[in-house]
């Protein structure tokens, strides 16, 4: 299981999230999107993985509204532009990715890898 986490230090789903993997024994790096953001390759890992951008997008951001009406094909720059505008905690175990807290969904990661 190759677990990382990408959170701001001041999310409380963020510090969940890691609270989880810890009380299961389960190693992660943790990476702080706002200074570190998601490469091109990570960005599209999880893209494929939750199927929308919007999937991406935190609606509460006070800076909403600055990606809201953008095109799809937008979307990436602003998110790179701006990290603060992702939803986290953002997931990803190799292939597979979650954004928001999905205790549901790594507890089946967690049955898969113990196969």
């Amino acid at each position: 299981m190759n677990i990382q986490i990408f959170g701001k230090s001041k999310c409380f789903d963020t510090a969940k999230a890691g609270r989880f993997f810890k009380e299961h024994g389960v190693k992660f790096q943790s990476v702080d999107i706002l200074s570190k953001g998601l490469s091109q390759g990570e960005f599209s890992a999880v893209l494929r993985a939750v199927g929308s951008i919007d999937k991406l997008i935190d609606e509460k951001n006070k800076n909403y509204c600055d990606i809201k009406y953008l095109l799809d094909d937008a979307k990436p720059e602003k998110l790179a532009e701006c990290p603060a505008l992702y939803k986290t905690p953002i997931v990803r175990n190799g292939k597979s990715a979650t954004v928001g807290y999905c205790p549901d969904v790594w507890k089946e990661w967690l049955k898969e890898d113990k196969k």
